[in-house]
C-alpha cells in the first residue's frame, strides 16, 4: 500500500468501527480483568522535569463480559490500579452496581482497584494461577536441594532431576502404579534430598485436592478440613518455599473460596488474547495505541455483535437490497472441495512427473 493511501484507509476503518461498536457496554454480571503485552514501550523527554517519561506503555488491560455475549468491552493503556479505576469510573453507577463477580489473576494491582471501584463485587481468582504457583514451588525446592547436596545443578543420572516432570503432574491424572514408582524412586534417594522433595510434593497434592472440590459443590466443613490439611502439611514440612506458598494462599483464599460456589474464571478472557495478538502482528505493530485498541475490540467482538452469523446478517439486510440465499453456502463448500481436490490431483501429477527420470539419464539410451 502506498504511503499516501494509509491515512485514507485508517480513517475509513475508524469511521466504520465507531459505527458498529457500541458506545457503552451493556449490563454485566461477571466482569473479567486481565493484562496483555502490547509491545515495546516508548519514552519521551519531559522538558519540565528534565527526565524521561513513558509515552506509550507496553501493557494493555482488557475488560471482558464473562457471562453474557458482549465479548471484549474495552481496553486501556497501562497496568496500574488507577487506569482500571478510571475506566470503571467512566461507566454509569447503575452499570457498576450490576456487577456481582470480578475474575482476576493473582495481581495485587487489580485486587486493590476492584476493592476501591467495586466494593460490593465478589472477587474471584482463577485456580490456574494457584496450581502454577504450587508447581513452581516444587521446582524451586528440588533445585535448591540438589544444589545444596550435590554442589551443582541436576543432570542425567540424578533421579530427582529425571522425574522433574512427574513432580508437576497431578497424581489424580496419573495411574496408581506410576505414582507408587515415583514415591519409591524419591524414597531411594538420600534422606537430605528425598525428604524435602517428598514433603513439597505431598503439600502440592493437598492443594490440588482442595482446588478440585470446586467441581463437586462441597460444603464449608469439607473445604475447611482440606485447607487445614494443606496448612498442617506446609508447617510440618519446614520448607521455606512452601511456608511462603501457604502465606500466599492464606492472603488470597477469601477470593479463592468463592470459586466452589460459582466458577467465573479467565478462560473467556484469555480467548481474546490470540485475536489481540494476531491483529497487532498483522499490522507489524501499531504506532498509535488508540488504533490498536479500536481494531482489537472490533476483531474480538465479532461474535458478540453477531457479525459472523449469516442468518442474522440476512435478517437485518435492507428490504431493497438483494439478499444472498442461505442455500448458497453448501454450494460454496462443494466448490471449495472440488477446487482442493483438483489442486491435489495436479500436485500429485506434478510430483510424479518431477520424480520420473529424464531421457538423458535413462539407462536404455
Amino acid at each position: 500500500m502506498c504511503r499516501g493511501r494509509w491515512p485514507v484507509a485508517a480513517s475509513a476503518f475508524t469511521t466504520h468501527a465507531k459505527a458498529v461498536l457500541p458506545s457503552e457496554p451493556g449490563p454485566v454480571c461477571a466482569l473479567g480483568i486481565d493484562e496483555i503485552r502490547r509491545g515495546r514501550p516508548q519514552f519521551e523527554w519531559d522538558e519540565t522535569t528534565n527526565r524521561w517519561r513513558t509515552a506509550v506503555d507496553r501493557w494493555h488491560v482488557g475488560f471482558v463480559d464473562l457471562t453474557g455475549g458482549q465479548g471484549l468491552l474495552g481496553q486501556v493503556e497501562g497496568r496500574t490500579a488507577q487506569v482500571v479505576i478510571d475506566w470503571l469510573a467512566d461507566r454509569d453507577p447503575a452499570w457498576r452496581a450490576q456487577i456481582r463477580y470480578v475474575a482476576i489473576d493473582m495481581s495485587t494491582i487489580f485486587k486493590s482497584a476492584v476493592r476501591r471501584a467495586l466494593p460490593d463485587a465478589i472477587l474471584v481468582v482463577d485456580h490456574f494461577h494457584l496450581v502454577q504457583l504450587a508447581n513452581q514451588t516444587v521446582t524451586e525446592v528440588r533445585r535448591r536441594v540438589t544444589v545444596q547436596q550435590r554442589g551443582r545443578r541436576g543432570r542425567k543420572g540424578n533421579r530427582e532431576w529425571e522425574v522433574r516432570n512427574r513432580l508437576t503432574r497431578s497424581a489424580v491424572r496419573v495411574r496408581g502404579e506410576h505414582v507408587d514408582a515415583l514415591v519409591d524412586d524419591l524414597s531411594a534417594l538420600p534422606t537430605p534430598i528425598s525428604a524435602p522433595i517428598l514433603a513439597a510434593w505431598n503439600a502440592k497434592e493437598d492443594l490440588l485436592d482442595l482446588l478440585a472440590t470446586a467441581r463437586t459443590h462441597p460444603d464449608r466443613e469439607q473445604i475447611c478440613r482440606l485447607l487445614y490439611r494443606f496448612y498442617r502439611r506446609c508447617a510440618e514440612a519446614d520448607v521455606p518455599e512452601f511456608e511462603r506458598l501457604a502465606t500466599t494462599v492464606e492472603v488470597w483464599w477469601p477470593a479463592d473460596s468463592r470459586v466452589p460456589a460459582r466458577r467465573h474464571h479467565q478462560r473467556r478472557l484469555r480467548r481474546h488474547q490470540p485475536s489481540d495478538q494476531t491483529v497487532a502482528r498483522d499490522a507489524y505493530g501499531f504506532r498509535n495505541p488508540n488504533n490498536q485498541r479500536l481494531r482489537t475490540r472490533r476483531a474480538t467482538s465479532r461474535k458478540a455483535r453477531r457479525h459472523l452469523n449469516a442468518r442474522y446478517v440476512q435478517a437485518r439486510a435492507p428490504i431493497g437490497r438483494a439478499r444472498t440465499s442461505l442455500r448458497s453456502s453448501p454450494s460454496r463448500r462443494r466448490l471449495t472441495y472440488l477446487w482442493n481436490y483438483s489442486a491435489g490431483i495436479v500436485r500429485v501429477a506434478w510430483m510424479a512427473r518431477r520424480s520420473r527420470p529424464s531421457a538423458a539419464n535413462s539407462p536404455n539410451m
